[in-house]
């Protein structure tokens, strides 16, 4: 009987620990199930924008159409100026590179004292056979006198006569020495062909240099050109006389117009020289600076942004729109020509897009963004509100 009872109680017991797990699992149910109740009621938290942007429409501008090319500036032309005496040494320079002359001013002097001795003698021998010249006139003129009364013979006359040619001709030669002489000192100062800019200097004090020494380089006319390197392909699209705007290395702008097209091109290179005169000062541009630049062929129309809305990335250009919802989406574009601030879109871009107008590099494609002109950011047809006194 007191086992019987024994195993009866220990049914029970056991019976009321499954009810107890059972009980206590539908007490978790519940409690879940409020949980998530809870959540699900809760108010959605609007995502917190990422960045404060102003947005822009792209503009349709008139922009110049033409063909972008590389090149140097060079000096028009480049004039050497040398010594033309022989073995006279430089007693002054009067120039430095850089500098700018007129034509004939005297650049550099050469030691004259040998030449000056020279044309002395050579003026001397002039005065003598001047005088002997005048003796043998007077000789020759009393010669045909005696003649013509008897008392000379032909033959006499004939002698006479050749005297006063001999002497004449001896006065020519002493005058062309002296004249010669005269050269040759007026080359121991060293003039400048043209007018223009120093742009090389060899010549030294105390040097002694010879014929055909070259002691200067002279820019002609301070004119520096610039010689663009244009495809075969391209050359028949450029005229004479098209417009031509060009960035040194410097950093400045300049402008020119094209004077003339190579008429051959390089067999190794297959490109043409196109040669454009600069028009205006050329400022700190220098001859042997680099410059690049675009020949215009006329005007076009074409879709634009700033230029701070375009953002490289690997190699590839995007802008970023806002939506309606504010949130950013990433847009491949094609660029095209740049004008001043201003980007050209080719392809790609929506006419009625909201351009994000700085800050792309910091966005990501999906990003909440909070736009400070929403009346700019046209995003449907219908019209744009009215600002609002905050707005102001």
């Amino acid at each position: 009987m007191g086992w019987a009872i024994a195993d009866k109680l220990t049914s029970i017991l056991g019976s009321e620990h499954m009810m107890n797990q059972w009980v206590g699992g539908l007490l978790c149910i519940a409690l879940g199930t409020a949980w998530a109740a809870d959540e699900i009621n809760k108010p959605v938290q609007a995502a917190k924008p990422s960045l404060t942007v102003t947005v822009v429409k792209p503009q349709n501008a008139s922009l110049l159409q033409g063909v972008t090319a590389n090149g140097s500036l060079a000096a028009w032309q480049e004039a050497i100026i040398g010594a033309e005496a022989n073995g006279l040494k430089i007693t002054e320079v009067r120039v430095n590179v850089g500098d700018r002359v007129q034509k004939g001013d005297v650049l550099a002097i050469l030691q004259s004292d040998t030449l000056r001795a020279e044309l002395a003698q050579a003026e001397g021998t002039l005065a003598e056979a001047t005088a002997s010249a005048q003796e043998a006139h007077v000789q020759a003129d009393r010669a045909r006198a005696l003649q013509q009364q008897g008392f000379f013979s032909n033959a006499q006359l004939s002698q006479a006569l050749a005297a006063d040619a001999s002497a004449l001709a001896r006065v020519q030669s002493a005058r062309a020495l002296v004249q010669l002489q005269n050269v040759r000192l007026s080359q121991t100062q060293v003039k400048a062909s043209d007018a223009g800019v120093i742009s090389a200097r060899q010549a030294t004090v105390g040097s002694v240099v010879g014929a055909g020494t070259e002691l200067f380089r002279l820019i002609r006319q301070g004119r520096i050109e610039w010689r663009a390197e244009v495809s075969a392909s391209e050359i028949g699209r450029i005229p004479v006389g098209a417009p031509v705007q060009m960035t040194a290395a410097s950093g400045q702008l300049l402008q020119g117009k094209v004077r003339m097209v190579a008429p051959s091109v390089d067999a190794q290179t297959r490109n043409a020289l196109v040669y454009v005169d600069l028009m205006g000062p050329a400022g700190s541009a220098r001859a042997g600076m680099y410059a690049k630049g675009e020949i215009g062929l006329g005007q076009s129309q074409a879709i634009t942004v700033p230029q701070t809305a375009v953002v490289v990335r690997d190699g590839f250009s995007y802008v970023y729109t806002v939506g309606v919802d504010q949130k950013v989406s990433q847009i491949k574009v094609q660029t095209g020509r740049l004008n001043a601030d201003r980007m050209e879109i080719k392809s790609g871009l929506k006419p009625d897009a909201a351009v994000v107008v700085s800050g792309g590099a910091f966005l990501n494609h999906g990003d909440t963004v909070r736009v400070v002109n929403p009346v700019a950011q046209a995003t449907t047809p219908a019209p744009a509100p009215a600002p609002t006194p905050s707005a102001k």
